[in-house]
């Protein structure tokens, strides 16, 4: 690299409730110590939205002014670990594309942009879907169960490739769980109108509830950080409480988020060396294919 010794910046996608820009910082400060350099969390969008007040009076920062001020400093090359499971648009579009314009003014201006967490070219690639198997362990072990049915449940997206990740870690986790579990299925929370969209199927509520799903189920969350859907009392605690009602017998439980496993930071820390040796981003970056797709 032209410049050793980037800005690092721990980036997600953002949100209006402030626990998530908390554990951002927490994830940050983790992987500071981790990789022995400075890494800044930073949002791409929203998080400003949230009172100091509510972040130990720290405002929350969002990339664009972020790099701005530094570049007041002499800052010119940045490097971004994405706090992001699969190949978000968010991450692989519209900030190459906010790049983009920035260096229209500010030529100097590298930014590289490290992997995302999931690697779906990789089939050995493991470390998510490991997380997401210990998440699964302890819960079961929490609550006393003896071989429950487990939904892997992420938001639902317009972009085909993002859900191949989610795909992709549910065929991985089929393996490292065995018949540790009764009936392992991805799901989403929620889905765009359209048979364009029918790959988010099948639903959260539409699942709960059927064959295999109706007694003992873990819900594998597909969610990094607490936030209006993950968090207590959010999207898709309502769904469950509405599936119960609706179904008895039926009982959920939630395994813990992502972020609170300590494999994640090492995780980061192997992508924030692949993104060392990557090269700066002048474009849109297209996305994976999965094998056989």
């Amino acid at each position: 690299m032209d410049n050793p010794t980037p800005c690092i910046l721990l980036v997600d996608n953002g949100s209006f409730r402030p626990e998530s820009t908390l554990s951002l910082r927490k994830i940050a400060a983790a992987l500071t110590a981790e990789i022995g350099h400075l890494v800044h969390p930073v949002s791409l969008l929203h998080s400003t939205k949230v009172k100091a007040e509510k972040l130990n009076e720290i405002p929350a920062e969002i990339f664009e002014p972020f790099l701005k001020k530094k570049s007041e400093e002499g800052m010119n090359s940045f490097l971004v670990v994405p706090l992001f499971f699969g190949h978000s648009a968010a991450i692989y579009e519209y900030l190459p594309q906010r790049v983009l314009e920035m260096r229209e003014v500010w030529p100097e201006l590298e930014v590289r942009v490290a992997p995302c967490m999931v690697d779906v070219s990789d089939a050995a690639d493991t470390g998510v879907a490991e997380v997401l198997a210990a998440l699964v362990r302890k819960k079961i072990a929490e609550e006393g169960l003896e071989m429950p049915a487990v939904t892997l449940v992420d938001h639902g997206t317009p972009k085909k490739f993002v859900n191949d990740a989610r795909n992709f870690l549910a065929g991985q986790l089929k393996v490292l769980l065995g018949d540790e579990v009764a009936v392992l299925e991805a799901s989403s929370m929620e889905r765009r109108e359209g048979e364009e969209y029918d790959f988010n199927e099948p639903l959260l509520e539409n699942l709960l509830g059927t064959e295999g799903f109706e007694r003992n189920v873990v819900l594998l969350m597909l969610f990094i950080s607490p936030g209006r859907h993950a968090g207590p009392g959010g999207d898709i605690a309502q769904i469950c409480e509405a599936a119960e009602k609706q179904h008895p017998g039926l009982r959920t439980v939630m395994s813990d988020l992502f972020a609170t496993h300590p494999a994640v930071v090492p995780l980061l820390a192997k992508r924030f060396r692949q993104g060392l040796a990557s090269d700066p981003v002048d474009a849109e970056v297209p996305p994976p294919t999965v094998p056989g797709h």
